[in-house]
């Protein structure tokens, strides 16, 4: 019996079971063509497969060997280091800096001695020569190339064999065996599929630049990112110099990792110091600041929460957030009114986290709270103090992990006092001068004198 033809938007990815002049789902017209499917089944043994290979979960293998890249900031997200026959995937925003970032990973890891190749699909190599003399990587044994074509690029790689190929970007890629255009669903998972195969069978290792959507996810269908080993995120805000490359996804380490930059006139520089960075002037207290001891990967990082809490014109008050998640603000707002009496009806809320960082761990929320009540009651929180712990719906303030990690880097930082829940697990060895909470309540009544 044979299957029933399937139908995939090229703009959105949406399948469908018949053809249609529109896709219902993201209203592109013109764009719903049939797929066939990508193999036939086994002939070669009469229908039969071949018999796998099967050990237990004792069967003891070596680790696989890596390179470094001499930029510890990107070994660190890597894992420590590049994998031989690994696949990633690095997205981010246009202009973020995503194709600076590779080159200079190109240069480096070329200049210790690795054979690379960088396809560009997006510039010709006259422009990409104009940006390593910008970074004075023009020195660099980089072999350079500008292709869309997947037949020819393969072929190339196949002959010159390098340890590395950075391919600028997966979008621009296209196969002769797919009839739709380049950036399409369908070409984007055709092409990463024969590139990750590629990496696999010849043991060389592919990093594929994604472009992402205005939602902030890498455009093309999400197969692509369960193909490759690795999903990396450059994150930043044009606005700010400071730029993040996290993993969201690596099979040969730890995922949630960060590395922070700096771009310069020089390009991408690492930032050793983090929390540091993250961090204001903390000379004078200011209302509606706090500083939240957060986890970022295997990393502790110091960053700003600042607030500011102003009467509203408006019939329905604006709540500002950048750098947090909206909804959690309006959950520590209604916990701070249901248990703590203490209302923000009728005032205009803004939070915002400094430094372009996004914060998403639940052991901010004490940290928030504070910022909002500082600001609203203007009082200004000591500045040698760090908060986190999360906050229930009850009103109860909950332990979180890492907590001597997190101690530990305040107390290097000058930090002298840490307010964080009741129970967690501390050994006492950071110096710091630790107040307990149990509750919300008990901290807004000895924090701001109400409660």
């Amino acid at each position: 019996m044979s299957k029933a033809p399937a139908f995939t938007c090229t703009a959105c990815g949406v399948a469908h079971k018949k053809w249609q002049g529109r896709c219902d789902a993201c209203g592109a017209w013109n764009s719903v063509v049939e797929e066939a499917p990508l193999s036939a089944g086994p002939k070669s043994l009469g229908g039969r497969g071949r018999s796998i290979v099967l050990t237990d979960l004792a069967t003891e293998e070596a680790p696989p060997p890596r390179a470094s890249s001499g930029i510890d900031e990107l070994d660190r997200v890597l894992g420590g280091g590049l994998v031989a026959a690994s696949a990633i995937l690095v997205g981010g925003d246009p202009g973020i800096g995503k194709s600076t970032l590779l080159l200079q990973a190109a240069a480096s890891f070329a200049r210790t001695g690795l054979k690379v190749m960088y396809i560009s699909g997006e510039e010709a190599p006259a422009q990409v020569r104009m940006r390593a003399q910008r970074l004075d990587l023009q020195d660099a044994p980089v072999a350079l190339g500008a292709e869309t074509n997947l037949r020819d690029i393969l072929t190339t790689l196949d002959a010159e064999r390098p340890a590395l190929a950075i391919i600028d970007s997966i979008q621009t890629m296209w196969l002769d065996t797919v009839e739709a255009a380049p950036g399409s669903v369908s070409q984007v998972r055709a092409a990463a599929h024969e590139l990750v195969t590629f990496a696999k069978k010849r043991g060389v290792a592919v990093i594929l630049v994604g472009h992402v959507t205005k939602d902030g996810q890498i455009a093309g269908p999400r197969v692509v990112e369960h193909m490759v080993d690795t999903v990396l995120y450059f994150e930043g805000e044009r606005g700010h110099q400071f730029r993040i490359l996290r993993a969201v996804k690596n099979r040969f380490g730890p995922a949630d990792e960060i590395g922070v930059f700096e771009m310069t006139g020089g390009g991408l520089a690492q930032v050793t110091n983090p929390s540091a960075l993250f961090l204001s002037d903390r000379d004078r207290p200011a209302p509606g600041s706090a500083v939240f001891a957060g986890i970022e990967g295997t990393r502790p990082v110091l960053t700003e929460i600042q607030a500011l809490v102003a009467p509203s014109p408006l019939g329905t008050p604006r709540r500002t957030v950048v750098g947090l998640d909206s909804g959690r603000l309006s959950t520590i707002l209604a916990v701070l009114e249901a248990r703590c009496g203490i209302p923000f009806t009728g005032m205009d809320v803004f939070l915002n986290v400094a430094g372009g960082l996004r914060v998403n761990e639940p052991a901010a929320d004490l940290a928030v709270a504070g910022a909002l009540l500082s600001a609203r009651e203007d009082v200004a929180i000591p500045p040698d103090m760090v908060l986190f712990g999360e906050i229930s719906l009850s009103g109860a303030l909950r332990p979180v992990g890492q907590t001597e990690n997190r101690l530990k880097e305040a107390s290097k930082l000058g930090f002298q006092q840490a307010t964080l829940p009741t129970r967690s697990k501390t050994a006492g060895g950071s110096g710091m001068k630790l107040r307990e909470m149990a509750d919300l309540a008990a901290f807004v009544g000895e924090m701001f004198g109400a409660g």
